[in-house]
């Protein structure tokens, strides 16, 4: 009774077996004319016979699989998903095999999220990029790819995640670039790779070959660590991020400025017009640095300070607009002052002496103005903001041509912004 007992299991091993072998070689024949739907059906009939594979098979089922999920690059996303997973569980040959297809996926990844990219989906060219370096771990800068796109779309959770990792594995994003000149248009033109570069030198169509280094990425990611932190108001971790970039990148006045814009969110805008009178030191010739340190003087009520950064912005860039609003607006801040005193008056004749002594005062407050206006409506027909106040100006000086003509500018340019 027992020898016919082990002769019927062994019998049925043989038919399981049969059945593997059959299925397997019906998947493999599905995969090969691309007819992947079908392959999938028999390969759900094989993973019923599972427990009775033997290494071998299993493996061969799982690279089977992987390559009907994947269908050739036409598979979804997840689908590619469950392709990697299998290609992860082969044990037993198809190393040749899988490190081909693994490259060819990591390849397909990298087309969709730079088609993804094109189309300004940023949000999924991130998850394709991300996958992309996932699937062999080797090219880190896709997945830097990846965060900047993320943040792109304010995805700044998954972004600093992707950042931290880059920090971790000590990515600096320098690389060695290859360039040579085209013989015929005597441009310079960039190489993939020093072969490429070097069969063109050989062919004669290009010539003086030269290579370059490409800057670091790192003060860049750990600037926008600092900025992610800002923005989710974690400010101590944001100051910590910004210090360490400029350890890495001491002579980089971008990065002094970036610490400097987020004292100025926190608040801290000492420590923001001493980080910016730094990175004037460094960069003398920006307009921009001398027109914040003259808004921080002028939030700070010390005029003079404030009058002579614009002023050196304006020397820097004649064509700095918001230069000149802005000293017009320190001469017409002083009307406060002397409205507040008009105001306090009484109806003695000392008093409507002194009324008459301030409207005058006042009135030349409004002429000083009128030159940076104009300047700036020189400089920008479209500014509604110098134009209004151009107008109210010349209301209350009486001069009634200008005022008609401004006001009918003022009505067209708030009719084009209707628009």
């Amino acid at each position: 009774m027992k020898k016919q007992l082990i002769i019927a299991l062994a019998l049925s091993m043989g038919a399981f077996t049969f059945a593997q072998k059959k299925e397997l070689k019906t998947a493999d024949k599905a995969i090969k004319g691309e007819k992947f739907e079908d392959a999938k059906a028999a390969l759900k009939q094989a993973e019923t016979l599972m427990s009775s594979m033997d290494d071998k098979a299993k493996s061969k089922f799982h690279y089977l699989s992987a390559k009907a999920f994947y269908a050739g690059g036409k598979g979804s996303l997840a689908e590619t998903d469950l392709a990697l997973v299998n290609l992860n569980k082969v044990n037993v040959g198809y190393s040749a095999e899988i490190n081909l297809m693994k490259q060819e996926i990591a390849n397909s990844l990298l087309l969709k999220g730079n088609a993804a990219y094109e189309k300004k989906e940023y949000s999924d060219a991130s998850v394709y990029f991300e996958k992309s370096y996932r699937v062999t771990e080797r090219d880190t800068v896709f997945l830097y790819y990846a965060a900047a796109t993320a943040v792109n779309v304010s995805e700044y959770d998954r972004a600093l995640g992707l950042y931290e990792e880059l920090k971790k594995l000590g990515y600096t994003g320098i690389a060695k670039q290859y360039f040579a000149t085209n013989i015929e248009t005597q441009k310079e033109e960039a190489f993939n790779n020093k072969e490429m570069r070097d069969i063109s030198v050989k062919a004669k169509t290009h010539i003086k070959p030269v290579e370059r280094m490409t800057e670091s990425k790192k003060p860049e990611i750990v600037k926008n660590v600092a900025l992610i932190y800002v923005n989710r108001g974690d400010n101590e971790k944001a100051i910590a991020a910004m210090k360490e970039a400029r350890a890495e990148s001491p002579d980089d006045v971008n990065l002094i400025l970036s610490e400097a814009n987020v004292h100025y969110k926190m608040g801290n805008t000492e420590e923001f017009k001493n980080l910016l009178q730094k990175a004037t030191k460094m960069d003398p010739t920006n307009p921009e640095l001398q027109y914040n340190l003259g808004v921080i003087a002028a939030e700070s009520d010390q005029v003079e300070e404030a009058k002579g950064y614009y002023e050196k912005a304006i020397e820097l860039d004649p064509q700095y607009i918001n230069a000149y609003i802005n000293l017009s607006a320190l001469v017409l801040k002083k009307e406060e002052a002397i409205i507040e005193e008009m105001n306090g008056l009484g109806t003695s004749r000392a008093d409507n002496k002194r009324y008459d002594e301030l409207r005058e005062e006042r009135q030349n407050l409004y002429r000083n103005a009128i030159p940076y206006l104009s300047k700036a409506l020189e400089i920008d027909s479209k500014s509604l903001s110098a134009a209004k106040t151009l107008m109210n100006i010349y209301s209350i000086l009486g001069e009634t041509d200008k005022h008609k003509s401004m006001k009918e500018k003022v009505e067209a340019l708030e009719a084009e912004g209707a628009n």
